[in-house]
């Protein structure tokens, strides 16, 4: 009889563990099925409006591109290697704020990076920041081109920032996680004080974003990065 009724609590044992296992596997289809439809949700939604984004501001994209090259020499566009999700690099574009030598000229200029963290580059007064360029950071419109960035799928219309590969290569494994989400144009922390916030305050907010992120989170932080553009805080 004993025998017996170790059996039975073995095979109780034995089935509890398989309906949790089939419990368990339903549970992680089903969120997988979430994962994958709010990407393809947000995909269709970067595609759409980069697309007519790139067609209604052409006008403005002809503007700023004559005020840029009346402003100094050098290109319009300016061409960056940023990282992406995962640790890809990839181009990154944006109406040029600076001067030609600009990033030559960055090496002179460390110690009076306004960065508390010392990870990323700040400075309010950078003498390398053209004067059309100033107008330009100040509103936000010298990311205008980054919405090809969104079209081509390197970055998103929200998400983390892309940071440049110098910048990584100084990141703590918890400051990595920002890398686990395509980067976008417009984040958390870009509506919340753009540049005044701290790098472990951005990866802080970054990192609650991608364990909230959703279709509806985006649609509200687009809608705060008006009144934060208009505001200008943090913006230099």
């Amino acid at each position: 009889m004993a025998n017996d009724s170790v059996l039975d609590e073995l095979l109780s044992q034995m089935a509890a563990r398989k309906r949790s296992a089939i419990t368990g596997g339903f549970r992680m289809a089903a969120w997988r099925a979430t994962v994958f439809g709010t990407y393809v949700a947000k995909r269709l939604f970067d595609l759409l409006l980069s697309a007519i984004g790139l067609v209604l501001l052409s006008p403005l994209f002809l503007v700023l591109a004559v005020a840029v090259k009346l402003s100094s020499p050098g290109p319009v566009i300016f061409t960056q290697t940023r990282v992406g999700r995962y640790g890809r690099h990839f181009k990154f574009y944006k109406f040029r704020t600076m001067r030609r030598d600009a990033e030559s000229q960055k090496g002179p200029l460390e110690p009076f990076n306004e960065s508390a963290d010392g990870v990323i580059f700040k400075m309010r007064r950078d003498p390398r920041i053209t004067r059309v360029g100033r107008f330009l950071r100040r509103t936000s419109l010298d990311e205008l081109p980054q919405l090809w960035n969104v079209f081509i799928g390197d970055m998103s219309l929200v998400g983390p920032r892309p940071p440049l590969p110098d910048e990584v290569a100084k990141y703590t494994l918890d400051d990595r996680k920002r890398l686990d989400v395509i980067p976008g144009i417009t984040g958390i922390w870009q509506v919340s004080g753009r540049s005044e916030i701290p790098f472990k305050e951005q990866v802080a907010l970054d990192k609650r974003y991608i364990l909230s992120q959703g279709f509806f989170q985006d649609v509200k932080i687009l809608l705060e990065t008006i009144p934060a553009i208009i505001g200008g805080k943090g913006a230099y």
